[in-house]
C-alpha cells in the first residue's frame, strides 16, 4: 500500500496521489512530499524507489534486505537509514520491525513490512488535520524517529515489572523455575540492547551534524532523542548488573540450604556415635566376653548408650549447633 502526502510551505495540500501525480510533485522544487510503502508489492516498490525516485540500487537492495543492525548512509542528495521498531509481550517476547528512510531536501520516503506505531499514528493525524504544519522532511524524520523511540518506554516498564517480580518470588517459587524466569529475562534486556546501542550511534551521527539535509536548528532535537536512547541502554545496563545480583542472591541462597542439610546430617552422625560404639563392641564374635553373663549387662548397656547420646545432645546444643 502506497501512502503519500505533499506539503507546500508546510500545509497539507493532496494526499495519495497517482504515480503520474508523484512524478510530477517530486519535480516541483516547492512542494514537499512523504511516500510511506506500506507492506507494498514488489511492483510498487520499483514504481516508487527507482520509477519515482531513482534510488541508487544498493542502497534499494538495503532497503528490501531485513538488516538486524541500524545503519546510516549518505548518497549525497538523501540520506538512507534502517532504525528498529520494539513490540514487547511476555507470550510473544521481542518482535521488531524494521523501518527503512529515504531522507532529502524536498521528500521522505518511508519503508515497512510491518505496522509500526509511529508512522500510523502520524498519517492518523494528518488524515484528521491533527497535524497542520510539517516544515520540511528532515522535520517529518524527526517526529517519526522520536514517536518510534518513544514506544520503547512501555518495552522498558514491561521488563522493569518482569525484574520485580522475579525479586519478590525469589525466595518462593521452584529453585528451576527462578532459573528460567532469570535466564529468560536477562536474553530480553540483551535483545533489548542489542536493538537500542546500534540505534544510538545511527541517532547521534544526525545530531551532531553530520549530514547537510539535516538543518541546525533540529539537531538539538535529535540530541533529545538520542539521550533517551542513551538512558534506555543505560537502564538495560543496570538491570543486566541487577539480574547477576539477583542470581547471586540465588546461588547463595541454595549454598546456605545445602550447608544446613550437611549440618543436619553431621548432627545427627555425632549424635548416633554412642550407639554405634556400643553396639559394635557387643556386636563381636568373641566366645568369652564378661560383660555378656552379667546379671544386668543389657540394661547397663542400655543405659549407657542413652546416657551417652543425651551427652552428645547437651555438648551439641552448647555449640549452637540446632
Amino acid at each position: 500500500m502506497i501512502h503519500s502526502f505533499v506539503f507546500e510551505q508546510g500545509k497539507l495540500v493532496g494526499q495519495d496521489l497517482d504515480l503520474d501525480a508523484l512524478r510530477l510533485v517530486r519535480g516541483d522544487p516547492g512542494l514537499h512530499l512523504w511516500v510511506d510503502l506500506d507492506q507494498p508489492t514488489e511492483q510498487e516498490v520499483k514504481q516508487v524507489l527507482e520509477g519515482v525516485f531513482s534510488f541508487h540500487p544498493l542502497a534499494i537492495e538495503d532497503c528490501v534486505t531485513v538488516n538486524e543492525l541500524p545503519k546510516i548512509e549518505d548518497y549525497e542528495d538523501y540520506i538512507f537509514l534502517v532504525l528498529h521498531a520494539i513490540e514487547f509481550s511476555r507470550q510473544e517476547q521481542f518482535k521488531t520491525t524494521e523501518l527503512n528512510m529515504f531522507l532529502g531536501k524536498e521528500f521522505l520516503v518511508t519503508y515497512h513490512t510491518g505496522k509500526i506505531r509511529g508512522v500510523n499514528s502520524i498519517i492518523d493525524k494528518l488524515r484528521h488535520s491533527i497535524v497542520t504544519n510539517v516544515r520540511g522532511p528532515d522535520r517529518l524524520a524527526y517526529y517519526i524517529i522520536d514517536l518510534l523511540v518513544d514506544n520503547y518506554k512501555p518495552v522498558i516498564d514491561e521488563l522493569t515489572k518482569e525484574i520485580q517480580e522475579i525479586e519478590a518470588t525469589l525466595f518462593e517459587i521452584n529453585p528451576k523455575d527462578i532459573i528460567k524466569l532469570i535466564l529468560n529475562a536477562k536474553k530480553e534486556l540483551s535483545d533489548f540492547r542489542v536493538i537500542v546501542a546500534p540505534q544510538r550511534e545511527v541517532v547521534s551521527r544526525l545530531a551532531r551534524g553530520e549530514f547537510k539535509l539535516i538543518r541546525t536548528h533540529l539537531l538539538p532535537y535529535f540530541r533529545d532523542i538520542t539521550d533517551n536512547l542513551s538512558r534506555y541502554d543505560a537502564t538495560g545496563l543496570n538491570y543486566s548488573d541487577q539480574l547477576l545480583l539477583i542470581m547471586d542472591v540465588y546461588l547463595n541462597k541454595a549454598q546456605h540450604e545445602t550447608n544446613q542439610v550437611i549440618k543436619a546430617l553431621a548432627i545427627m552422625t555425632a549424635l548416633t556415635i554412642p550407639i554405634t560404639v556400643v553396639s559394635g563392641w557387643y556386636g563381636m564374635n568373641f566366645r568369652s566376653m564378661p560383660e555378656i553373663s552379667m546379671p544386668f549387662g543389657y540394661e547397663m548397656a542400655g543405659v549407657f548408650t542413652i546416657a551417652t547420646t543425651l551427652l552428645m545432645v547437651l555438648w551439641a546444643k552448647r555449640r549452637n549447633w540446632f
